[in-house]
C-alpha cells in the first residue's frame, strides 16, 4: 500500500512536469494554485456535493474550474453557472426519481431522461459551456468503446449531463453526433483529469461511495449497481493519480434513491470538506511548484443521523 502511495504521488509530480514544459500553467512560482474540483456521482448521494461546496465557498477558496460525472455534473453545472450552493442544496433535497425520468420501457432501457432538461433549466442559470461563470467539464461514457467523452469550452450542456446520469440498465443511452453515451462513471468514476486538462494545478476529488458490504442483490437493479460498484474499486486507481486531495463524506449508509437524507447528506459533505480546510490552505500559502506528496484522503467519520 505503501509502495502505491508512492508511485501515486511520484505520477503526480512527473505529469505536473511535464504539464509545465508544455505550456500549462502548473501553479508556479509567480502564480497562485488554480484549484480544480472533480465531483463522483452518486444519485442522492450526490447532494453531498453542497456541503462541501457550502464550505469552500464560506472559507473564500477560490475554485478555478469544476468537473463532474452523473450526479456530480448536475452539481458541478449548477455551482459553474452561478447558482448557489444553498440554491443547489434546497433543489437536491426536494428532488425526486420523476423530476429527471420517465418511465418508458424500451430495449435499451425502462426510463427515458428528457425531463431531465426542465429541472435543469430551473436550476442553472446559463445552458451553454462558454456561458458559465467558472469553466466546466462533464464526462459520460462511449457505449460502443467504452472510452470516456468529455465535454467542455463550448456548446449545450443539457445533452452531455443527460448523458452523464444515464445509468445502464435504468436509464435509455443518449444519442450524441453518432454515438451512445452512458454514465460518465462507467469510465470515470471521478473526473480528476479532467480537472487538470481545465487548468487546475490542484485538484480536489470528492468520492462519495456506497456500501460495498451489504447484503446480496435481490433485483435487476441492485445487481447493476454492485457491478458498477465492482468496477469502480479497480478502477479508482486512474482518478486517484490526477487528485492532490481526495474529500470522502460518510454517504455509505444512503441508498441511491435517499433524497429524504439531503439535510445529513449535507452535513456530511461539510464535514468532510472542514476536515480537509488544512491541506487546501497550505497550497493558498505556498506559491511554489507542489512537492511530489501523496493525496489525502478525507473521512470525517459517521454521517449525522
Amino acid at each position: 500500500m505503501e509502495a502505491s502511495r508512492h508511485a501515486r504521488a511520484l505520477f503526480s509530480f512527473l505529469r505536473r512536469r511535464s504539464a509545465a514544459v508544455g505550456g500549462k500553467p502548473p501553479g508556479g512560482i509567480d502564480s497562485p494554485p488554480k484549484i480544480g474540483l472533480a465531483l463522483g456521482g452518486g444519485f442522492a448521494r450526490g447532494i453531498a456535493h453542497t456541503g462541501v461546496l457550502r464550505v469552500l465557498q464560506r472559507q473564500g477558496i477560490p475554485i478555478h474550474c469544476v468537473t463532474g460525472v452523473s450526479a456530480g455534473a448536475i452539481v458541478a453545472a449548477a455551482f459553474a453557472s452561478g447558482a448557489s450552493p444553498d440554491e443547489i442544496a434546497r433543489a437536491g433535497c426536494a428532488m425526486r426519481f420523476g423530476d429527471v425520468a420517465r418511465w418508458s420501457l424500451c430495449r435499451m432501457g425502462f426510463v427515458a431522461s428528457e425531463r431531465m432538461k426542465c429541472f435543469l433549466q430551473r436550476l442553472l442559470k446559463r445552458y451553454r459551456f462558454e456561458e458559465m461563470l467558472t469553466p466546466l467539464g462533464v464526462v459520460a461514457t462511449d457505449l460502443a468503446t467504452g472510452e470516456p467523452v468529455s465535454f467542455c469550452n463550448s456548446g449545450d450542456v443539457f445533452l452531455p449531463i443527460r448523458a452523464s446520469c444515464s445509468y445502464p440498465g435504468l436509464f435509455q443511452p443518449v444519442r450524441c453526433d453518432g454515438r451512445l453515451l452512458v454514465d460518465g462513471a462507467m469510465s470515470t468514476e471521478i473526473p480528476s483529469q479532467l480537472a487538470w486538462q481545465l487548468g487546475a494545478s490542484h485538484v480536489i476529488s470528492v468520492h462519495l461511495p456506497a456500501a460495498n458490504d451489504g447484503p446480496a442483490p435481490t433485483n435487476v437493479f441492485q445487481v447493476v449497481n454492485r457491478c458498477f460498484q465492482i468496477l469502480q474499486t479497480h478502477t479508482e486507481e486512474g482518478w486517484r493519480m490526477h487528485s492532490d486531495l481526495v474529500i470522502a463524506p460518510d454517504v455509505s449508509s444512503v441508498q441511491w434513491d435517499g433524497f429524504q437524507c439531503g439535510p445529513a447528506l449535507i452535513e456530511a459533505g461539510e464535514a468532510a470538506a472542514e476536515a480537509a480546510l488544512p491541506a487546501i490552505r497550505q497550497w493558498l500559502a505556498e506559491i511554489r511548484v507542489p512537492r511530489p506528496v501523496a493525496p489525502s484522503i478525507v473521512n470525517p467519520g459517521s454521517m449525522p443521523a
